[in-house]
């Protein structure tokens, strides 16, 4: 017999309701945690630590079995498993899991069954439909896609990194792989990193490309079912002067933040139009429905202020390369640098600003055609019963955000 007079009210609360705490006296639950918002059944072990007024827990989901976790201000859809480590400002949506010594902070989306084994750390990442992560890695600051099930699932292999802080200071880096205008449909062939490689961002890569273990890829990887070697610089070599926040050409950086502030629009819309008549049908669901809505607005925010410092160190770079002699700033690369500084301002207005007339009226089109599906099979199996029409559709809805997006740089060149 449990003496609740001896634990602490908040835990109570929660065994009165029906959730499961097999050793309540090592449990702490924040004050500020609705009791409400935790199903009944949920189990949280020893050693666990709920905080936050936004936590939500779903039924089915288990906290802390692998060890003391410390679950802040997430939201946990069904049967969610979080084995042991930190979590906080994070959306798990249903059947998504994470092992033991996870490191997950905010901005963070795992959609349905997407897991990790132990020692993960992701921030600002979205991990979509059956993606799976290895363990011993450090993926902050990506979107991936790609894969049909959990037998057919984009893998980061055990040990990978995606390398995003540039000797500049700038972190203007976060990597595409996958995209959401055909992802979200869940028909693209998996990608695959092999172990202990990494990604320097911000890179793209498409669906179908292996990138074999130890590689590091260093540039844009887009031929789709490819296998993709990366590069690693020369183990031997004379040292080369380098001069910290002295740029070289930026189309290419400036056009992959682009890309990717376009596919974050394009996830929201998303999530607002199709993910709501799913997501809304109980209230575990419909709260990690709005926590997915504020990660993604996080993310945005990120993105155009890391995007707003880049473009602030071309003022920095400009003013290095003058005093070099016989430096030319009227070419390239100082010439697309300075057009990148001074276009940042409206830049920066046009990426809040509304979505296209384009993107609204196939939305539109595409919404005729998903009212005809069976939403009673659940998010995933209506999703990848959509016939081609209406796929096509609705690829061409999300990509027109993502176009809209790229399309407010006026550059020399094409992006």
């Amino acid at each position: 017999m449990i003496d609740k007079e001896s634990i602490q009210n908040p835990v109570s609360r929660l065994l009165e309701k029906g959730v499961v705490i097999p050793n309540p006296h090592s449990v702490e639950v924040d004050e500020a945690v609705d009791p409400g918002q935790i199903a009944d059944g949920v189990t949280i072990h020893a050693g666990s630590k709920i905080m936050g007024k936004s936590l939500s827990i779903g039924p089915g989901s288990v906290i802390g079995y692998e060890g003391p976790a410390t679950v802040e201000d997430c939201q946990l859809g069904h049967g969610v498993s979080l084995g042991s480590g930190f979590f906080s400002g994070a959306t798990f949506l249903d059947g998504s899991s994470m092992g033991g010594g996870a490191h997950i902070r905010s901005g963070t989306i795992l959609e349905e069954e997407a897991s990790g084994a132990h020692t993960v750390g992701l921030k600002q990442t979205i991990l979509f439909p059956f993606v799976t992560a290895g363990s011993l890695i450090n993926f902050c600051d990506c979107l991936m896609a790609g894969g049909t099930s959990r037998r057919n699932h984009s893998e980061i292999g055990s040990s990978y990194i995606h390398f995003n802080f540039t000797p500049h200071g700038d972190k203007a880096t976060a990597s595409l792989i996958g995209e959401v205008p055909r992802g979200v449909f869940m028909r693209e062939r998996p990608i695959f990193l092999g172990g202990q490689g990494g990604i320097i961002g911000p890179t793209r890569i498409g669906y179908g490309v292996l990138i074999p273990a130890g590689a590091i890829l260093r540039k844009d990887a887009l031929e789709e079912n490819c296998m993709h070697p990366g590069s690693n610089p020369p183990a031997e070599g004379s040292p080369r002067p380098y001069t910290m926040k002295q740029y070289q050409s930026i189309y290419r950086i400036v056009r992959n933040n682009l890309i990717y502030i376009g596919n974050i629009r394009a996830l929201r819309e998303w999530y607002l139009h199709v993910r709501k008549l799913f997501m809304s049908v109980d209230p575990w669901r419909m709260a990690c429905w709005e926590g997915a809505i504020f990660r993604l607005d996080q993310i945005h925010r990120e993105r155009v202020k890391r995007l707003g410092q880049l473009a602030e160190n071309m003022g920095i770079s400009l003013d290095i390369a003058g005093e070099r002699p016989g430096v030319d700033l009227s070419k390239e690369p100082f010439r697309g640098q300075r057009r990148f500084l001074e276009q940042w301002p409206d830049m920066e207005a046009r990426l809040s600003g509304e979505i296209s007339r384009e993107a609204v009226e196939r939305c539109k089109r595409f919404l005729d055609a998903i009212s005809c599906t069976d939403d009673s099979v659940g998010y995933t199996r209506a999703i990848q019963s959509l016939d081609d029409t209406a796929t096509a559709d609705g690829r061409a809805w999300l990509q027109a955000v993502v176009d809209t997006t790229v399309a407010i740089w006026h550059s020399e060149r094409p992006l």
